[in-house]
């Protein structure tokens, strides 16, 4: 039996392990991927980390795997299937949670879900080669390496249309492909979108490859009306089609929006007692590894609140 098991060890999940660690609580981390770190392994570089300019990204994740590494945090390789509230404790207030996963179940007094969000991909040739390598679903994070360099964004919605925005304040040039001849993005972003002067629309197209060598250095775009092709070539390729988080698995453990994200307050508790979030998976307006590693420090606040009562 844990006072405390963290789903997912990315920077949320390894924040709220330090944490715990440091607050005295028999603590497990599992992860479903060999190695810990989440999604900034791919990150070739982060800039916007405060202290740590321009460190790789998977450089940081081992940095961070380190330290709960130091503290003594132990960890668990394996893939979580469900996660039941299966009975009330010795002390009637706190409940017991059972961990089903494929390498074994364990039980615990509290569960942080910290296994984040994923970016919809494109599925398309090159995307995976080039990720980290002129291929980035953050803007963002990403956008200051491609000052006075070309940009291409691919979408329509409001995260597409600011991406585009915010490139263009830096970006020499920035090629919007959206394959409707209409965004969905809200009028008044359009209206700023088409100010600029550094934007030009590439409508009715879809991106079908992405070229380069060591890194981008075009992108295939067709014509969905037409079927012509034509390379653009670009130093970026920005992917912003939007993002799920991973939490398939804990469908009704605890309250979530229509989109998945798990609904908690600041301090990452759920609407089920004992349950807290910490990360991308959390609903909230800005996903960052600054964010993340915050949310971790909160979660364990909430966890150590709630056994004494406060909650």
């Amino acid at each position: 039996m844990k006072d405390l098991i963290i789903v997912g060890s990315g920077p949320a999940g390894l924040s709220a392990a330090v944490y715990a660690k440091r607050a005295g609580l028999d603590t497990l981390v599992i992860e479903k991927d060999p190695v810990s770190g989440g999604q900034i392994l791919i990150t070739y570089e982060v800039d916007n980390y405060l202290g740590l300019p321009g460190i790789n990204g998977f450089d940081m994740g081992m940095k961070f795997r380190e330290h709960a590494d130091k503290l003594g945090v132990e960890f668990a390789e394996g893939c979580v299937s469900s996660i039941l509230r299966e009975k009330e404790g010795s002390d009637t207030e706190t409940p017991v949670f059972k961990i089903v996963t494929d390498q074994g179940e364990y039980e615990t007094k509290s569960v942080i879900l910290a296994t984040g969000a994923a970016h919809n991909k494109l599925g398309i040739k090159g995307e995976e080669e080039f990720t980290g390598r002129g291929v980035s679903y953050c803007a963002t994070c990403d956008g200051a390496f491609f000052r006075n360099k070309v940009a291409v964004v691919n979408g329509g919605g409001d995260v597409a249309v600011e991406d585009a925005i915010f490139l263009a304040r830096g970006c020499s040039k920035v090629y919007l492909v959206h394959r409707r001849d209409e965004l969905r993005a809200a009028k008044i972003l359009q209206d700023e979108l088409f100010a600029l002067d550094n934007v030009e629309m590439i409508w009715d197209s879809v991106i079908e490859e992405v070229k380069g060598d060591n890194k981008v250095s075009s992108v295939l775009v067709k014509n969905v009306k037409t079927g012509e092709t034509k390379d653009v070539e670009t130093d970026a390729l920005f992917v912003a089609i939007g993002i799920h988080p991973l939490t398939e698995s804990f469908a009704g453990l605890c309250d979530m929006d229509d989109s998945g994200y798990i609904i908690a307050d600041e301090g990452g508790a759920t609407s089920t007692p004992g349950v807290f979030v910490a990360g991308d998976s959390r609903k909230k307006r800005l996903r960052q590894i600054v964010t993340a590693v915050a949310d971790g420090a909160n979660a364990v606040t909430s966890v150590q609140d709630f056994f004494v009562g406060k909650k």
